[in-house]
């Protein structure tokens, strides 16, 4: 389980292709390899729950599944792209965010970015059978930032990024046109199998 606070901004220092469509993606970062990353742990990479192969001292490896390249914004990644990395939640830590699964549900377009006072405010366009799980003021993972939704207008969503948030991800990279992995809240979903027969 995640939190959805970036813990660091990594490079996607190499992609190998394997002839079975999959792809072995090395990350370079510095301060999530400390302590060292153990073996078949998980990592929050752009929201995606992505799992450890091999690492050194400031990179990991892992294998991105032809499902992760088809369903999220990793198979759009290219060598020198940076990445939002989160380890693990430990049961001990500070839950500083929201539950983030790192499953992800639906890709976004950013459509429209609006300078708001000191934040910038963005508008996303989503899959429009996803929207009975947004709601104003609720929670949402944008590749795998923990963030609040201000307004909703059929399928399209806003959020504001302030600029410290900005100056810790690569959101402040996002482009009109950018497509965004989107992990609805968890809660909500779990809500919806319950009630709905």
């Amino acid at each position: 389980m995640f939190t959805g606070i970036v813990e660091e901004v990594g490079l996607l220092t190499k992609i190998s292709e394997r002839d079975s469509g999959e792809k072995i993606l090395t990350i370079g970062c510095s301060i999530i390899s400390k302590p060292k990353f153990n073996l078949g742990e998980s990592i929050s990479v752009n929201g995606t729950c992505l799992t450890v192969i091999s690492s050194g001292k400031s990179f990991f490896r892992t294998l991105a599944s032809k499902e992760t390249l088809e369903k999220t914004n990793i198979g759009l990644k290219k060598e020198g792209g940076s990445l939002n990395l989160e380890r693990a939640m430990k049961a001990s830590s500070r839950f500083g965010g929201h539950i983030v699964s790192g499953h992800v549900d639906n890709v976004g377009e950013i459509t429209d970015i609006i300078e708001d006072g000191e934040s910038i405010k963005y508008w996303i366009k989503f899959g429009k059978k996803y929207t009975k799980y947004v709601i104003e003021k609720g929670s949402i993972a944008i590749d795998g930032i923990s963030l609040t939704v201000n307004d909703v207008v059929k399928n399209k969503l806003s959020v504001n990024i302030i600029p410290h948030t900005d100056s810790k991800t690569n959101s402040n990279e996002w482009k009109v046109g950018d497509v965004v992995n989107l992990e609805f809240d968890m809660v909500a979903k779990y809500i919806e199998k319950m009630v709905v027969k």
